[in-house]
């Protein structure tokens, strides 16, 4: 199913953030009752969307040209796993027909989610501070704290994390992030979920909805994750992981705690200014001038 296809008289309502962003919503063909629930759950909310065949690991190959399998090996310490380079691959196809059509924004969605009800409402509230990020991440599979920053909704709002998060179930990205995705990512060095959290390294901004409006539930029929162990291999993992995974974490701490302090120092400003200011009907909004008696 493609709704930007399906004639006008057949279409659900859909949703006004429909106009500014594009929805891919990645899916094997060989999974089609995860394609039909999902296409059940977007209507619903009026997503309009498009469906990317996901790329099979079962038909990969190596070596291949988009897969560095050296750098994978020193910076991941495991075996290729082909499911893991088939998912690395969808998400990139969704950055690139992203790219090659006019939208502002993507929203990219696996096929094994749970949505809020709100979730239009959100996204559409977080493109009201597209300054803010150039990724908008939905879900997560961490736990980690989510450090908010600025009020989204009533109930949600846009949040830094300071540590690692995996999974890569929904998120929102701008062109300036979708060309890192379709370029600087490629070849594939890390999993998709680790690589995208990496986003400091290219002076891209990311933050989360808190709380999250999406859930990726466990799957007991991942390919990714089944038989995961085979491709583990404990000790004799290179003597680069560790410290390339401390390094990382480092990185990832100073650049994200520098936009932390920065969005509170400028979020006390903004709110000194307003408390300055004469709100009253008919001012001038210029700061009101005091005189002490005497």
């Amino acid at each position: 199913m493609n709704m930007r296809a399906t004639p006008a008289a057949l279409m659900p309502a859909i949703h006004p953030v429909s106009l500014r962003v594009d929805t891919y919503l990645i899916n094997l063909d060989r999974a089609p009752l995860r394609r039909f629930r999902m296409e059940r759950l977007l209507v619903g909310i009026g997503l309009a969307f498009e469906r990317v065949a996901a790329v099979d690991g079962a038909g990969l190959s190596l070596p291949h040209p988009d897969f560095d399998e050296a750098a994978y090996l020193s910076r991941h310490g495991r075996r290729p796993n082909p499911f893991e380079i088939g998912c690395f691959f969808s998400h990139v196809e969704c950055a690139r027909r992203f790219l090659s059509g006019n939208a502002e924004f993507a929203l990219i969605l696996e096929d094994d989610l749970d949505f809020d009800a709100d979730l239009a409402d959100v996204i559409e509230a977080a493109l009201q501070h597209q300054t803010r990020w150039d990724i908008l991440r939905l879900s997560t599979v961490n736990s980690g704290r989510k450090h908010r920053v600025e009020a989204l909704t009533a109930s949600r709002s846009l949040a830094i994390a300071l540590t690692r998060e995996k999974g890569s179930g929904a998120y929102l990205i701008n062109r300036k992030a979708a060309g890192w995705i379709a370029g600087s990512m490629l070849p594939m060095r890390l999993p998709y979920d680790l690589a995208f959290d990496l986003e400091f390294d290219e002076g891209l901004s990311a933050c989360f909805v808190d709380p999250l409006p999406v859930s990726q539930r466990a799957d007991a029929c991942s390919q990714i994750q089944a038989g995961l162990s085979a491709y583990r291999l404990g000790r004799r993992r290179p003597w680069s992981v560790l410290p390339y995974r401390a390094a990382a974490e480092i990185r990832r701490f100073a650049a994200r705690f520098g936009r932390l302090v920065a969005s509170r120092v400028s979020g006390q400003d903004r709110s000194v200014g307003m408390s300055g200011q004469d709100r009253s009907p008919g001012s001038s909004g210029k700061p009101i001038e005091t005189i002490s008696p005497g």
